[in-house]
Order: C-alpha cells, then sequence, then structure tokens
C-alpha cells in the first residue's frame, strides 16, 4: 500500500483559516474540585462545546469547503454511529449538498434525530461491518461520494485545528490525553502539536471493547480489523482504522493504554457531577485513564484531557450516576 501524503503544519493552518468564519475556539477549561479529587491539576479542552456537539464539525467543514464540483454532484454518503453524521450533515446543509448516512442499529436515538433534522436522509442498518458494506453499496450503486468519516486527510487536518487551538492556550502543555475512534482526532491533532512541540507526550486512549488502533499497531497491519466491538463508548467503535490514521498515529502517538466499561462510566459520571459538564462516554476515556492508573498523576506536568463530544442521550445520565 502507498504511503499516504499526511497534513502539515502549513495545511492544518490552512484548514483552521478555512473554518474559522463558520466554528469559533472552544474553551481549556481548568475545575479544581475535580483536580482536588485527582490529586493533578487536568485542563480540560471542550470540544463538546464546539457546533453541532463534537470536534466533528471541523473535519467535515473543511472537507465541504474543499470539495471539487464533480465531488458534490451526486451527493454524499458516509458511515457514522453519530457525531460525524452530525457534524457532516450540518456542513453539507451549508452548502446546500445531499447527504446519506448509514448508522448502526443501537446508534444513539438523540444523534439520528440530529443527523435527520439538519436534512440527511439516515439509513439504520445492521452492525458497524454491515453499515460499512451498505455504505460503499450506495457510493457504488448511486455514484456518491464518499466521505469517510476519519481516513481522509482533509478530514484530519480540519480535526487538527483543535491543536493548534490548545497550543495558544497552554502553550506550556506537557502531555495529552486524546480519545481514539479511527483516529482522525488525535492523528490531526498530533501532527498540529508535534509540528511546534514535538516533546510534547501524546497518549492515546481506547475502550477494552474497541482496541482498535491499539489491534492495529499490535499487528503492525493498518487493516487490522477487530471481530467485534463491545464498549458504551460508541464514538469510538469502529471496526478497522486507516492507513492515513495508522501512519499518522505511528508518526505522532507515543503510546496507546485502554480502559474498562467501568471505568468509562466513573469517568462520565464525575465529569457530570464534578466538572459540571455534559458529555458522552467516548470523552470521558482520557479521565478513565487517569482514575484507572493508566497513566499516573504527575502534578509537575500541565496535562490535558481532550474532551470531544457532549452529545449524550438522557438514559445515559442515569447509567452514569
Amino acid at each position: 500500500m502507498t504511503k499516504p501524503t499526511l497534513p502539515d503544519e502549513s495545511g492544518i493552518l490552512e484548514a483552521e483559516r478555512r473554518i474559522r468564519p463558520y466554528l469559533g475556539e472552544t474553551p481549556l477549561l481548568q475545575v479544581p474540585d475535580l483536580d482536588a479529587t485527582m490529586g493533578q491539576p487536568l485542563g480540560l479542552k471542550c470540544e463538546s462545546f464546539q457546533r453541532t456537539g463534537s470536534f466533528k464539525a471541523r473535519g467535515a467543514l473543511n472537507w465541504l469547503l474543499t470539495a471539487s464540483a464533480d465531488e458534490l454532484e451526486a451527493g454524499l454518503v458516509t458511515v457514522s454511529a453519530g457525531n460525524h453524521a452530525i457534524g457532516l450533515a450540518w456542513a453539507a446543509a451549508m452548502q446546500d449538498v445531499p447527504l446519506t448516512v448509514v448508522m448502526p442499529e443501537g446508534s444513539s436515538p438523540l444523534k439520528i434525530h440530529r443527523t435527520r433534522a439538519l436534512g440527511a436522509e439516515v439509513i439504520v442498518h445492521g452492525n458497524i461491518q454491515q453499515a460499512v458494506a451498505l455504505c460503499h453499496q450506495l457510493r457504488d450503486d448511486k455514484g456518491r461520494t464518499l466521505v469517510h468519516p476519519y481516513n481522509d486527510v482533509r478530514i484530519m487536518a480540519g480535526q487538527g485545528t483543535v491543536g493548534l487551538e490548545l497550543l495558544r492556550q497552554q502553550s506550556d502543555v506537557d502531555r495529552i490525553l486524546c480519545p481514539i475512534g479511527g483516529g482522525g482526532l488525535i492523528s490531526g491533532l498530533g501532527l498540529a502539536i508535534k509540528a511546534q512541540r514535538p516533546e510534547v507526550e501524546l497518549i492515546g486512549v481506547e475502550p477494552d471493547g474497541a482496541a482498535t488502533m491499539f489491534n492495529a499497531w499490535h499487528k503492525q497491519d493498518a487493516s487490522a480489523s477487530l471481530d467485534s466491538v463491545d464498549t458504551w463508548a460508541a464514538s469510538l467503535a469502529p471496526a478497522v482504522v486507516g492507513n492515513c490514521t495508522y501512519a499518522a498515529s505511528r508518526q505522532v502517538v507515543d503510546r496507546i493504554v485502554t480502559v474498562t466499561e467501568a471505568g468509562i462510566r466513573e469517568a462520565s459520571r464525575r465529569l457530570l457531577t464534578e466538572a459540571k459538564l455534559y458529555v458522552e462516554p467516548g470523552a470521558s476515556v482520557g479521565l478513565a485513564a487517569v482514575l484507572e492508573s493508566q497513566v499516573m498523576p504527575e502534578s509537575e506536568k500541565t496535562t490535558v484531557l481532550i474532551i470531544t463530544g457532549g452529545n449524550l442521550d438522557l438514559e445515559q445520565v442515569g447509567q452514569c450516576l
């Protein structure tokens, strides 16, 4: 397989200039009550406050704003458990481009509703592997352009703008804990961060039941797929990563840790109750890694958690508490 050409710092800076008229910066918060219980100051980069409720709007908008007329002519198709679906539906609506989204069964009802409310056609179908297969079939049969939720350099460049913002907000950051689903965020963010501060430690966090990137690293194969995924953090549950995100992660991610389902629930509860942040399970795994001592507290290090999204179904709140 040909080695992909990854976004560089200039490409991510261009993406930021492109999307900035439509998307504002998200805050980097410090929560003293949470810091006290964790025994470590933790910065929280709150992408849960971004338009559409997650960082995904960044990559989706960058893709749309760089798309050719040929790419848009027959409409778009994608597969997503939710946040990419919402972000792309929002961006496509801005450009008046038709979009079909395939979502696996069991996807968040909130995310399905929000995607449809933005004008996209949503097809709920099968497990994640079957949803991907249907997405590819629609691409082939209908001539639609596939917008991959993470394994796309334009998507990665858009997500990388999180890293540019973070360095402006906390220039002395020592380590960053970032959730990994397919790897688009940690790849783009890492490429942006390491271009300016190569000494920053970038730690990826995955659920035990969906350690997709860790599996690819272990097998040294970007196409290595998990037979099944099983996690409450549905936004972090693709069965396979991709050649772009795999290559970027090997370049910029220092290590990957995994966390338990119990840890994810406890971290979600603490973010709700101690940080007063309404966040979804996938956004909580960085805190879970600290809670479970996968990443040890080091008070002398400036540590930031990427809080990736806030599209939490109300029913899930009770499961946290």
